[in-house]
């Protein structure tokens, strides 16, 4: 059939942040105004990299790192959302997922700090960080209400396991306040699908194979309504002698992951969740990550690293083989 003058047009915007590249598939009425909705995308998630960057020495997550330990720290709503469900996953994860993360990601040579290990900035994360040590979700006292938070012990905090998530999720919110009820939403590993497409099919979208040369194609998963993010160890590493040591932080050995878990992807209704536990089932690893995804209801595939092969474990939808989508 020929289009009329109100059947919706295709879009692709896209933009530089938080050190990669967002992107926004939609389609749109044909009168959408496209710059003012590029403008507004990047808006979100410029707001998102100024709160929440580990990077931005003015941003309001180093404000709260800097501050004493004890001293409240006035914070904008938005990172307190964020802030509030980091630590809740890292409640029910037992610390699998853990914000405070920040002093060994620079450590290791993965924050803004420096860019190899360091064997005495190693050895001073890991005091820090003994088993016995008050977890970080007693550690760090939220006040929604008053939009303040303080820190009862020292900690560094980094949020890049759960802020690019956020970020997908605040371009949604753009795209539903501008009419745009078709959308498909990325940010590095982290999608989020606003309804399906506007000819009433669901967005598919890759599971990356987890190869460190090449991208491959694992997997498609459908998506209407519904957000996916995948964590793993081949995409972002650092090459020190034969080891390739993981971006993904286990506070509770005080280094890299190091497991057979090569990536686990999430399904949830918000991508903030999806990004925050599959980093949780990362760390975890194979046993205890599945029992955990099991008890917290998650849909999620594991691709595990077994002899010359990989190993694929799934719960949800990804374990009946049927498309994943918001029905």
């Amino acid at each position: 059939m020929p289009k009329t003058c109100s059947d919706p047009r295709r879009l692709a915007l896209h933009g530089p942040t938080m050190g990669t590249r967002w992107s926004v598939t939609c389609d749109a009425a044909p009168d959408t105004d496209v710059q003012a909705l590029q403008t507004a995308l990047a808006a979100a998630v410029q707001q998102v990299d100024a709160q929440m960057s580990p990077w931005l020495p003015g941003s309001d997550l180093n404000r709260l790192n800097h501050a004493p330990v004890g001293a409240w720290v006035t914070l904008p709503a938005e990172i307190l959302e964020v802030l509030v469900c980091a630590l809740d996953v890292c409640r029910l994860s037992a610390g699998a997922f853990d914000p405070a993360a920040g002093a060994l990601v620079d450590a290791w040579g993965f924050g803004a700090v420096r860019d190899a290990p360091d064997a005495e900035a190693i050895r001073t994360a890991t005091s820090a960080a003994p088993v016995a040590r008050t977890p970080t979700y007693e550690a760090l006292e939220l006040d929604s209400g008053m939009l303040r938070a303080r820190k009862h012990a020292p900690m560094h905090l980094d949020l890049c396991g759960i802020a690019k998530g956020y970020a997908v999720d605040r371009m949604a919110d753009v795209l539903r306040q501008n009419g745009v009820p078709h959308a498909l939403v990325a940010l590095d590993g982290e999608l989020r699908a606003v309804g399906g497409q506007a000819d009433g099919q669901p967005w598919a979208v890759a599971v990356e194979s987890p190869e460190t040369e090449r991208r491959a194609v694992h997997s498609v998963v459908e998506l209407q309504d519904l957000a996916v993010a995948t964590s793993g160890d081949y995409r972002h590493y650092l090459q020190v002698g034969d080891a390739q040591l993981a971006h993904t932080m286990d506070t509770r050995r005080g280094a890299p992951v190091r497991n057979e878990v090569a990536s686990v992807t999430v399904l949830a209704r918000q991508c903030m969740h999806a990004d925050a536990w599959a980093t949780a089932l990362l760390v975890a690893g194979p046993g205890k990550g599945l029992a955990l995804a099991q008890r917290m209801g998650l849909e999620a595939l594991w691709m595990l690293r077994r002899g010359n092969g990989l190993v694929t474990l799934g719960l949800g939808r990804f374990g009946s083989g049927a498309p994943a989508n918001g029905a």
